[in-house]
This record gives C-alpha cells, structure tokens and sequence, in this order.
C-alpha cells in the first residue's frame, strides 16, 4: 500500500480532520439519484454514476450526519469512476438533502438498508463484482453487514476508513476537550431531523439532551429497537466481531485519530485475521488525511481494489 507522507501544516489529528473538511474541494461527479425501495415501505436515496456493462460496482457509504456531497465520498468516486468502476454512493436515510417517508432514522449498525442495496445492484448489474467502501459511521454499517450476512452477501472487497470500532468509547471520547465541538456540530443536524420528522410522526421521542450519547440514549435506541444507548453500542460496535469478516478487506486508521482513538482499535484481532489488510499511518486525522500530493486515501483504495480484482 502507498504510504502517508503528511502534509507538514498538519501538525495533529484535528488539523488533518478540520483542514481536509474545510479545504478539500469535492471533485465533481456526474450522479444520477435513484430511490431504491425497502422492505418496510420507505426509500434510500442512492446516487450512482456508471460505467460500461461489466465494470466492478463499489458502494460507497458516508459517516455520521454526512452524504454523497462530503469531499471523502465524491473524491473517491470521482477517483474510482475514472479508474473504470460504476460507483454507488448511498445516503442513509434522512441524508442526502430528502427527508425519509418511515419513522426511523439510520445508525451504526443498520446493516439491512445495506443488504437492500446490495441486492439491487446485483439485480442491476448481474456479472459486476460488487466492492464497497465505507467511512466512520459508514463503515462500521458495513462490518455489521459484513458479520450478519457472512454467508450470503454481495460484497467481493471492502475498504473501512475511520472506523469507531467501540462506540461506546468513542461517543464517550465525542465528550472530552475540543472534541465537543465535534459532538456539538452533529447534535446539531440530529436535532435538526428529529424536529423536522416529528411534524409527521408526533409519537417520537423527545431530546432533552446535550450529547449525541444522550441522542443515541433518548432517541436512536428505542427508534431502533434497542433497550438503550449502551445496547445499542454494544449490539454494534465491530470492535467484538472484527474475528468473524470472511471478506477480504482492507482498513485504513490514524494513530493519531481525535474522534476514535487508535486505543480503541482491535489491532490484535485484526493482525489475526488473514482477510483483513491494514494501513494504520501515524498520522492523519479522522476521515482527513492531508497527504503530499493529496488523494492518499483515494489511491490506497483504489489499489487495494485493483489488486484484489486481479
């Protein structure tokens, strides 16, 4: 894999996080929006750009509160397109700028809407290998898909960048120094949509918080079934599975990360799985890694997926 050579005016992990979120521009990429049903009668908003007739597909799946216009998402895509891969960027439901027509929202383990995904892009293109690449929140939903449909899923390769392998350290770590003003900034889009679905669905719970642990407390477990936040973190966090992923795949991760410390990476679990591959620099930020030239993570990516399809 190519290795991250930091740019030097990134002098920690918030910088690489900041600068890359606010400086990066997001290439251009020619999507088309599809709705894909679900089984539960709503949609996914699902934003594709093709290639010709037997191209590989590879999803890609944002992180939290994000979409397909975040710069990680279109840069990639952009890079992935050129290189000859149809590409599928999902947005989770109540992301990508349409409001879901169903009483839930998404989270970190919502491997089903995945599958949905999945199984419509097989049905679509039939001969096409099917890779996916997932960031922070969006990849922890891929490695919870990953371990429930071990035996049956579509996925050929994977890439998980930024991981929050334990989720609940990690909404912990959301609450500590300048952290907060991460966990602010999401608060704030979250409370936004709940507002804004409670006009149809009067019967949601109510925030009263000021975290998004009290979010995931108050309003994202019980929505989704579970008893209550650390339910719902432990039900999730891939941190207790990373030995059961019987797809080969490859797992990006700052040492330096601010958002999901390199501490609460299985490093030992994953060393012994012979599926996964890892790139874990020692710099970089979460999601922002301000490499020289720019694009390390897009062209680890897309080598990793050009070797396995070899």
């Amino acid at each position: 894999m190519p290795e991250f050579d930091s740019a030097p005016w990134c002098m920690n992990g918030h910088m690489h996080t900041i600068f890359a979120s606010l400086l990066f521009q997001p290439a251009f990429v020619d999507f088309k929006r599809h709705l894909v049903p679900t089984p539960d009668g709503d949609h996914l908003n699902l934003d594709l750009v093709e290639h010709e007739n037997g191209s590989p597909v590879t999803i890609i799946l944002h992180g939290l509160e994000g979409s397909s216009n975040r710069f990680y998402v279109r840069n990639l895509a952009n890079h992935l397109h050129v290189n000859g891969h149809t590409v599928a960027a999902l947005n989770f439901r109540s992301c990508g700028g349409k409001m879901n027509k169903k009483r839930r929202f998404y989270h970190s383990g919502e491997y089903e809407d995945l599958n949905t995904v999945t199984n419509w892009l097989r049905e679509k293109y039939p001969e096409s290998p099917i890779l996916a690449a997932g960031f922070s929140l969006g990849g922890s939903v891929l490695l919870n898909y990953l371990r429930h449909h071990a035996t049956n899923n579509q996925i050929s390769g994977f890439a998980a960048v930024s991981v929050p392998y334990d989720l609940y350290r990690g909404s912990l770590n959301l609450q500590k120094g300048f952290n907060r003003l991460y966990d602010y900034q999401f608060l704030r889009t979250l409370k936004q949509k709940l507002h804004q679905k409670r006009e149809s669905f009067s019967d949601l719970p109510t925030f009263s918080g000021r975290t998004v642990f009290d979010f995931d407390d108050q309003v994202t477990a019980p929505i989704h079934g579970f008893e209550d936040a650390r339910d719902y973190y432990q039900q999730c966090s891939s941190a207790y599975f990373m030995d059961e992923i019987k797809t080969w795949g490859l797992l990006i991760h700052s040492r330096e990360d601010p958002l999901c410390p390199f501490d609460f990476t299985p490093e030992d679990v994953i060393n012994q799985n012979p599926k996964l591959t890892t790139s874990f620099p020692e710099r970089g930020g979460h999601v922002g890694f301000w490499s020289l030239p720019p694009g390390w993570v897009e062209l680890t990516i897309g080598t990793y997926f050009r070797q396995l399809l070899s």
